[in-house]
């Protein structure tokens, strides 16, 4: 295993910590937060040692790696990257264990949005921001290692192959500064635009920083404790159905539709629209007791496995709205969950089976939604795993917290928003859960079922198994 080159390009991924550390020195220097400052001038520090040093073990050695070396760079960026973010909470003035403090980066860096403090609002500003940006830099790592990483035919479990995806190439060092400016820029010009958007709403700006950077990863953290104290308004409620519309759409879809003007080859994408549409159009028929535009928050938020909401939801609909976080939009968004095109693929097999059953003799039409791209079985035996899986994280991670005095209904809820990355927020009926206060056993199990939910267990396997079978 080429380990120089793993800690070459470990020590690059740490170097945005730097940007953010000095960010928040600055910030804190202007507007006279000087709480925390020292905590940040430490991870400032810290980050720039790590960095150098990691890029300056691996500068001369081979920088290709093969797919296992960056499944492995790619576990080591999500167990040892929020431990970075983590230092500025175990340093500031909240008396913060060390645990909690990981439990939150994490939370934070996978987009979940679990957090173990109460009240946000009364957090130092410069904090709130900080865990903001974990989120922000969660959600971009996160596309880049989708688009480089798992564009590899042996990681094509991710089914990348089957959508747009200009940027697919084997070659690692030669594609990763190309496609990481790309996605940066595009990225950047996204959480720009819904800063403006959410800004021009009439949303303090403060708080509009703040939650673009969350809508765009996807995150549940927001810069207060209820989402109410943002979002009042109802062209407020709409500017925040469309920046969560946003991320879950494929990030190549705005690259070709503001500079291509072409977008034909975006079916995957009209179909989560559609989708939503028609899931909206269903609950506002059978919930009267809620406004419109509160129900389409929720299903979107819901379809897009961010989690926030404004309102509450009546219970009997709330399994239905965590089901929808399955579906998980765009396979090239920042979203989580098992995705729109897996679950497409499955069902489609599965009426495949049943139809040769009927009229065995009869062709089949394999193609997949409009375009021109065809059903193989390799897609389905994906799929099939990725399911399998995550039925396995789910058994698992519900039993586990049925120790921690978790009822069967809420342990199952909650496992499912864990496994696809979502908030436990009202509209789920999982609200009030002491994070701060669950077993250590508890905690360690959602911090590996929140980077499990991201990477995939598929990708553990694939490492356990060549690490310990390679003979």
């Amino acid at each position: 295993m080429n380990i120089r080159a793993i800690l070459y390009y470990l020590g690059l991924f740490f170097s945005p910590i730097i940007i953010l550390a000095f960010f928040n020195i600055l910030f804190s220097s202007y507007y006279n937060y000087f709480l925390n400052i020292d905590s940040y001038v430490a991870i400032f520090f810290i980050s720039i040692f790590l960095s150098s040093s990691l890029v300056l073990i691996g500068r001369k050695c081979i920088k290709e790696i093969n797919f296992l070396e960056q499944l492995v760079l790619m576990l080591l960026i999500f167990i040892f990257l929020p431990l970075l973010i983590s230092i500025p909470f175990y340093l500031s003035n909240y008396n913060i264990t060390f645990l909690n403090s990981y439990f939150e980066s994490i939370s934070g860096f996978t987009g979940t949005g679990f957090t173990i403090f109460d009240n946000i609002k009364y957090l130092d500003p410069t904090l709130i921001i900080w865990r903001s940006s974990s989120q922000w830099i969660g959600g971009l790592y996160f596309l880049i290692f989708l688009i480089i990483f798992f564009s590899n035919t042996k990681g094509d479990y991710k089914l990348t192959s089957l959508i747009f995806n200009p940027d697919k190439s084997s070659n690692l060092s030669l594609n990763l500064r190309k496609t990481s400016i790309k996605i940066l820029f595009l990225y950047s010009i996204l959480t720009i635009l819904i800063f403006i958007m959410l800004s021009l709403s009439g949303i303090r700006l403060f708080n509009g920083l703040n939650l673009s950077l969350s809508l765009i990863s996807n995150g549940g953290f927001i810069p207060t404790t209820l989402l109410e104290q943002i979002i009042k308004s109802n062209f407020q409620k709409i500017v925040f159905i469309i920046s969560l519309t946003f991320s879950s759409l494929n990030i190549y879809f705005f690259y070709n539709l503001f500079f291509k003007n072409n977008i034909k080859n975006h079916y995957e994408d009209y179909s989560i629209l559609i989708l939503g549409v028609l899931l909206s159009i269903i609950l506002i028929l059978f919930i009267k007791d809620l406004h419109f535009l509160d129900i389409i928050i929720a299903t979107v938020s819901s379809l897009t496995s961010s989690g926030l909401t404004i309102v509450d939801v009546p219970h009997n609909f709330s399994f239905l709205l965590v089901l929808m976080t399955l579906v998980g939009g765009s396979i090239l968004s920042s979203t989580s969950g098992l995705k729109f095109m897996r679950i497409y693929i499955l069902i489609k097999a599965s009426a495949f089976e049943i139809y040769t059953l009927v009229k065995p003799n009869n062709i089949i039409n394999r193609r997949i939604l409009y375009t021109d791209k065809k059903i193989t079985s390799n897609n389905i035996k994906n799929a099939f795993f990725i399911f399998i899986s995550f039925f396995i994280s789910l058994f698992v991670l519900t039993a586990m917290l049925l120790i921690d005095n978790f009822n069967f209904e809420d342990s199952f809820k909650f496992s499912i928003l864990t496994l696809t990355n979502t908030v436990n927020s009202s509209i789920y009926g999982i609200e009030q859960i002491d994070f701060k206060n669950l077993l250590t056993s508890t905690k360690i199990s959602i911090i590996i079922f929140m980077i499990i939910a991201k990477i995939e267990l598929i990708s553990v396997f694939i490492i356990l198994k060549e690490m310990l079978f390679k003979n």
